[in-house]
């Protein structure tokens, strides 16, 4: 026992060792801009002090507590997340379980699904901004000559009407991110139990949530960790879509935290308070993560 206590824990500094390069890195990439920007919000840089530093304490954490602005675009940062993912979700698994079947072309159409997220996130923005156009957009065309609507509606001119075209286009794009995750969790799951199922009697839709969701549960629950970071820090895609046409409106109904630090900072160059919003920020989202992880371990271990 003793022989053997030694050599795993040999093992185990051997491991540390190997993985010690790639943690030095992570922080080194991830956790000295953190700690960067928390010193920085730490004062006030703005066109007020000539962009002089001057050490303001928590005053900009204090100053974010009552900026209405901001709680408005978390509100629509995390509208936008929840849509974006739950659809995403839905979308994806059905497309996984498509793919997963056996037919003719598969390997060609699983190839053509992915395409939408391998295209550039701005060209597909842009594409978008002409598609939702109310004057020779694609979306209004086909509408009047379906008689839907007699005139053509402005899309990106109306709060809601402007998030709908914003969630649609990242649903487009980040779905088969989703399905592709799904579908390497499908076909790790063997076609035994399904045939067993189903000389018990089981119907395709019970074994679906009988075996196929429980099994299926810890590719979902790290396909939303994935795309809730991305949707909540989502900035290219509604950079193109609404901010190069509206800034961010109509009304700033489709602006983002992301566009709110970028104009803050970018803008109008106060750099302390942009700062305090990315420590925020950051701060929400390794608690969003966190929760999502510990479901993930949970659903790992009823598995």
């Amino acid at each position: 026992m003793t022989n053997l206590s030694t050599m795993g824990s040999r093992e185990h500094r051997t491991a540390w060792l190997f993985l010690l390069p790639a943690l030095l890195l992570l922080l080194l990439v991830f956790g000295y801009p953190i700690l960067r920007a928390f010193w920085l919000s730490l004062f006030a840089q703005n066109l007020g002090t000539q962009l002089q530093a001057n050490f303001a304490g928590l005053d900009n954490y204090v100053r974010m507590a009552g900026d209405g602005r901001f709680w408005q675009s978390f509100w629509i940062s995390s509208v936008f997340t929840t849509a974006s993912v739950i659809f995403e979700l839905v979308l994806g698994l059905g497309i996984a379980l498509i793919l997963n079947q056996r037919f003719f072309g598969r390997g060609t159409v699983r190839t053509v699904a992915i395409i939408p997220w391998a295209l550039p996130t701005a060209l597909i923005g842009l594409a978008w901004a002409w598609i939702f156009n109310d004057q020779f957009g694609v979306v209004n065309d086909i509408l009047l000559r379906l008689g839907v609507i007699q005139t053509g509606i402005n899309w990106l001119g109306e709060p809601t009407l402007a998030m709908v075209a914003v969630v649609f286009a990242d649903v487009w794009k980040t779905t088969p991110f989703i399905s592709i995750l799904l579908l390497a969790g499908l076909q790790s799951i063997s076609s035994d139990l399904y045939e067993a199922h189903a000389i018990d009697g089981a119907r395709p839709w019970q074994s679906f949530y009988q075996i196929t969701l429980p099994l299926l549960m810890p590719q979902i629950l790290i396909a939303m960790l994935f795309r809730f970071a991305q949707a909540f820090g989502i900035f290219d895609l509604i950079a193109v879509i609404i901010a190069v046409m509206t800034g961010g409106g109509p009304g700033g109904a489709t602006e983002v935290v992301s566009l709110y630090i970028y104009s803050t900072i970018m803008r109008y160059l106060d750099f302390g308070y942009g700062a305090a919003l990315v420590v925020v920020t950051f701060l929400l989202l390794v608690t969003a993560v966190a929760i999502a992880s510990w479901l993930l371990r949970k659903s790992r271990l009823m598995v």
